[in-house]
């Protein structure tokens, strides 16, 4: 399900540049060219993307390369004049300073010997534009990584740089290196000797460098806790201490790990159990998770530790053989929304079982083959895994991985529909609820990350069903974990205080205001009120005025043709349903998006009820698409000559009612009253139980259905009516002005109006049928058999 893409590969995008660098070279002697492909290697990746690889040249001696991923292009960066093993490389923006580890060797080409009085391992710091000075920054035993900060895009830092000088004896130093330009181009580092330094960490237990957003994570160990600590690194002033966390637990291990520093090709073989394998990403989920996975049986001969992986919306944790569960960081209070894979299904192509693989923002590096790849996934096994799942919890993890990961595609949306089209009804969750939720939040959460707490996003509360082989437990961070000293909380930081503190109040998940009841009431008491004086009631036409602006957005045309004609009427109801949703879900926002302003709330909101109008009509769109049916066709004559697909589209549509009446969510407008929309809705009321059809007919204010009404007032009526009680003579000579001069109908309205003095009106609370209503129904009835309605 998981993919590797190709990005880069040394053997097909530097290779052939050194290849190519021999053949043109006027220099025999030229000593960066024709390495074999053993010697070419991955240390580094920077910030841009920009890889830094080594090999040896044709005189023994080490050179150092970088690779341009925008425009596909190689330089030599710097060559030694001799074999120089490579522990670790950077290189700062303008490409003007070099940063480099090495281990030192004898004059007889072996590693210098632990007696001998000559540190291991030399880190220096070389100008190379042009190649001028080298100053020695440290020299030690132990392995240093280096890494140069590099300032955000389009924000030009020099002339001072910053450097990271990372000691596996744990510590971590800050170099600040200013430069100038001296005969119009060459630049030199200004008091080389005396470079300011800071130590930013020591004893630190596990260190991470974060590329993308320039943070330095490390552990440090405070009266036998873990707490996780973090710089933030910013290109118009030096750094600031950003995260204090602990993490609750005692750290055993005797090994350091440094992660995302580069590839040490010279490391020694290291045991998994002795390494703190964790990794930090950031997001903004405000919980922590713990799972606990159970290793079935599987081909691989060898346990490898997992790996992590950073693919959006989730966080694939993976290890070859036995597991892939892609954590889903955006929806995190329920497990269920996370796809725990195992078996075949957990598959990384092309992935060798054997191999170390180095997880990057964006990317996975395969530093021994010289390969880079973008981590995704392939849509294609993704629905066939959702299709073929049998575990509730699997159907709902995939569909929300297809809806959130695949974004607007339109196939994809196709096909998950169809999809629930052939599902039956689960009795854990509704599958049109959560494709409905989960399509307005991600387009919500895609116009502004700012509601990603306050909107619905699944129908459920909690989740009681098992998932195989995973026991989890979810706490909440009910703590700032932010200094006081902290004075400028900025961009992702300033995001993730706002939504560590939402935390602590759960209303949003277990009290959602789309579910609320009190909306019911408020729309019952409009109708009330409205049959009383629609005028007076500033409230309605406050709620209807909110729905016309809503309905106003909504695109009536589409790229392809409709196949279900709504949006052509005021539906009194739908629209009174539609300005209340406005109205509440302004409220609701309101309370907690106060700062960011009315006009942007109210452009939110509007958004937010117009894509949710457009969900539900592709729904049914797609539905009626899927078995060729158009506007006209679903209708009743007799049950052997309907198409069976009529009565497939119709379950489908009281499905998709069913699912939003219990959201409590409005639906589109309904159609208009022409003659091939009123044969639809007549064979819609046909074929719905009779005691829900007397309720439709109540509400569609329309001949058919006064015609329908009327009958049954007065079959209820002549039902109650006495029979043994002797019929009255009328007299016509007492005709009043306004009774019909068609005899028949004058004599029943007159039968009627004796009759109804005496019965119960069973329609009283739903409707006021008086003599005149059922006279007027009845010689239309009469006029439209007779054929003379044009008349």
């Amino acid at each position: 399900m998981l993919e590797l893409k190709p990005l880069f590969d040394i053997e097909e995008d530097v290779a052939p540049w050194l290849l190519n660098r021999r053949l043109t070279s006027l220099d025999e002697e030229d000593e960066s060219t024709s390495p074999s492909r053993k010697e070419l290697q991955i240390v580094n990746v920077e910030k841009n993307g920009s890889i830094l690889y080594t090999w040896k040249g044709m005189k023994g001696n080490t050179c150092i390369g970088i690779y341009d991923p925008h425009n596909k292009q190689n330089q030599l960066l710097y060559a030694f004049d001799r074999e120089a093993p490579l522990i670790s490389c950077s290189v700062n923006t303008e490409r003007t300073l070099l940063a480099v580890s090495i281990l030192q060797f004898t004059r007889r080409g072996l590693p210098v010997e632990t007696f001998r009085p000559v540190s291991r391992c030399l880190t220096l710091l070389i100008e190379i534009h042009p190649v001028n000075n080298t100053k020695v920054l440290k020299a030690v035993d132990s392995h240093v990584r280096v890494q140069f900060i590099h300032p955000a895009a389009n924000t030009r830092a020099f002339p001072e740089n910053h450097l990271l000088v990372v000691s596996e004896d744990r510590c971590i130093e800050h170099v600040h290196i200013r430069v100038a330009v001296e005969e119009g181009c060459r630049v030199v580092v200004q008091n080389p000797d005396r470079l300011h330094k800071t130590i930013l960490a020591e004893d630190f237990l596990w260190a991470q460098w974060d590329t993308q957003e320039q943070r330095l994570f490390y552990i440090v160990e405070k009266e036998n806790n873990a707490v996780l600590m973090c710089i933030q690194f910013y290109p118009d002033r030096n750094y600031e201490m950003q995260l204090s966390f602990p993490l609750g637990l005692s750290l055993t291990a005797t090994k350091l790990r440094l992660v995302n520093f580069g590839f040490n090709h010279f490391q020694e073989e290291e045991e998994s159990l002795e390494l703190l394998n964790l990794q930090v990403f950031t997001n903004h989920a405000g919980w922590r998770k713990t799972f606990a996975v159970s290793l079935e049986a599987s081909e691989c001969d060898c346990i490898t530790e997992p790996t992590f992986i950073n693919i959006g919306y989730y966080i694939a944790v993976y290890m070859p053989g036995y597991f892939l569960h892609l954590i889903n960081t955006q929806l995190p209070n329920l497990a269920c929304h996370s796809l725990f894979l195992s078996g075949k299904d957990a598959k990384v192509k092309p992935w060798n079982d054997q191999r170390y693989m180095l997880s990057l923002p964006g990317s996975v590096l395969d530093c021994q083959l010289g390969k880079m790849y973008k981590a995704d996934l392939n849509p294609q096994l993704l629905l066939l895994f959702m299709r073929g799942s049998k575990l509730d919890c699997h159907q709902l993890a995939a569909l929300h991985c297809a809806v959130f990961y695949l974004q607007d595609s339109s196939e994809t949306e196709t096909q998950i529909i169809h999809w629930m089209c052939g599902m039956p009804v689960s009795g854990s969750f509704d599958l049109i609820q959560e494709f409905i939720l989960g399509t307005l939040y991600r387009k919500a959460i895609s116009e502004t990350n700012t509601v990603d707490k306050l909107l619905p996003y699944t129908s459920l509360f909690n989740w009681d069903g098992e998932i195989p082989g995973i026991t989890y437990s979810t706490e909440k961070i009910s703590q700032p974990a932010f200094g006081e000293k902290i004075q400028n909380l900025q961009g992702f930081w300033e995001e993730l205080n706002r939504n560590v503190e939402s935390m602590k109040n759960l209303e949003s998940l277990h009290n959602p205001w789309h579910n609320n009841s009190s909306m019911r009431k408020i729309k019952a008491q409009l109708f009330s009120n409205m049959k009383v004086d629609e005028r007076a009631n500033k409230h309605f036409r406050n709620t209807l005025e909110n729905a016309k602006k809503v309905l106003s957005k909504v695109d009536k045309c589409s790229s392809e043709q409709q196949a279900v004609p709504l949006f052509q009427e005021e539906d009194c109801h739908q629209m009174v349903l539609t300005g209340l949703m406005v109205e509440k879900l302004k409220e609701y926002l309101l309370n907690y998006l106060h700062y960011i302003g009315r006009k942007k709330i109210d452009l939110i909101v509007n958004n937010y009820v117009v894509n949710l109008l457009g969900c539900i009509w592709q729904i049914v769109d797609k539905i009626w698409k899927k078995y060729g049916l158009k506007s006209h066709i679903l209708c009743l004559s007799s049950r052997e000559t309907v198409n069976p697909a009529e009565f497939i589209v119709f379950h489908m549509m009281t499905r998709v009612l069913e699912a939003v009446e219990g959201l409590f969510l409005p639906l589109p407008p309904e159609l208009d009253n022409s003659e091939t929309n009123e044969s639809l809705k007549f064979s819609i009321v046909t074929r719905i139980p009779e005691t829900f059809g007397q309720k439709i007919c109540h509400l569609w204010d329309h001949p058919i259905s006064s015609s329908c009404i009327a009958r049954n007032y007065v079959e209820t009526l002549l039902r109650n009516h006495c029979t043994q009680q002797k019929s009255k003579h009328f007299s016509l000579r007492d005709k009043t002005p306004f009774e019909s001069d068609f005899l028949p109908l004058t004599y029943l309205a007159r039968f009627l109006t004796e009759v109804e003095d005496q019965a119960l009106n069973p329609f009283e609370d739903q409707e006021n049928v008086d003599a005149k209503f059922v006279e007027v129904a009845a010689l239309k009835q009469t006029l439209t058999i007779l054929g003379l309605e044009d008349e």
